[in-house]
């Protein structure tokens, strides 16, 4: 059976849940196999195991954090090369994608990005995605070199397989090409108690309908226990911060539940939310465009329909 690798996406250890759903795509093509890039393998050890991964590979050498991105490229480009894999998989977040592309190039593979599904096919590997904006859903077969795909967050179920993986550390000459690109200084996160925007089960997003008051949002989000969105029209005018920009040109999103409030529906938007499993839209505007595409639309302002929701389900919680 062929390996399939696995980039872990954790931080100082804390293993997010897309390597748990990655882990399981991987069990469909073949016997995954986990590359731990950093520090804190202690920490990811049972995660890891828990979610089936056959082998990890550890690569704890301080080169790979203290560079950007390329030096993580060409480790797997070197894994690539001894393992012969079924594929690579990686999560889709903006360096998941820049170590992707870079992979791609060095094996002269070919490189799906924002995966939603992952199966063994006749062709090899088959990937399901959405494109052209969200409106319509593709399959793809790489058909050149080892897949390379990277998978959305929250688009395949997780499921355990335990397993007790063999360890293996791993090392690569580090070209000075991929050392020209340094990490000078870190600075910690401002903590916060919701849930991260692109691993949210939840996501409530508002838009030019808020007029600049996110409150009404943060508090429904707070109830639901959901990350919090915006529309790159709020975060144009400097209502939210950038780095909660939902869309094409934001993040991309695909939580089971999304709550759009005050946002129209614009093509920008939706490519980067169209892929949650239910869509929830609250608008004054009976005519937005947004309603062509929910489950269920609520024909109001948020400023009353919101408060409403968050009375019910703080209610409910007792």
């Amino acid at each position: 059976m062929s390996e399939v690798l696995v980039l872990v996406d954790h931080v100082d250890g804390a293993v997010r849940k897309t390597t748990a759903e990655m882990l399981t795509a991987a069990r469909r093509l073949g016997e995954p196999s986990a590359v731990f890039v950093g520090q804190g393998y202690a920490a990811a050890k049972d995660d890891l195991a828990r979610y089936g991964a056959a082998t990890v590979y550890l690569a704890e050498d301080a080169v790979f954090t203290d560079h950007l991105v390329a030096p993580v490229a060409e480790l797997l480009a070197e894994l690539v090369s001894r393992t012969s894999p079924a594929a690579v998989l990686i999560a889709s977040t903006n360096d998941g994608k820049e170590v992707a592309g870079r992979l791609a190039i060095k094996t002269g593979s070919g490189i799906v990005t924002d995966a939603v599904d992952v199966q063994q096919v006749d062709g090899g590997v088959g990937t399901t995605q959405s494109v052209f904006a969200g409106n319509y859903t593709v399959t793809t077969t790489v058909t050149k070199g080892t897949p390379v795909v990277t998978v959305k967050p929250n688009s395949i179920a997780a499921e355990e397989a335990p397993a007790t993986p063999s360890e293996e550390s791993v090392w690569v000459e580090v070209s000075e090409g991929a050392r020209a690109a340094r990490v000078t200084a870190r600075a910690e996160k401002e903590k916060s108690d919701r849930p991260s925007l692109t691993e949210a089960a939840i996501v409530v997003s508002g838009g030019r309908g808020t007029a600049g008051d996110f409150g009404p949002v943060e508090a429904f989000a707070d109830a639901l226990g959901a990350a919090v969105g915006a529309s790159r029209a709020a975060v144009d005018a400097g209502w939210y911060p950038h780095s909660h920009q939902v869309g094409q040109t934001g993040v991309s999103v695909s939580p089971q539940l999304y709550v759009a409030a005050g946002i129209s529906g614009a093509i920008q938007h939706r490519a980067g939310m169209q892929t949650s499993k239910t869509i929830v839209a609250v608008n004054k505007d009976e005519e937005a465009p947004i309603f062509e595409l929910v489950d269920f639309g609520i024909v109001g302002d948020l400023f009353t329909v919101l408060p409403q929701a968050t009375d019910t389900v703080q209610q409910s919680k007792g």
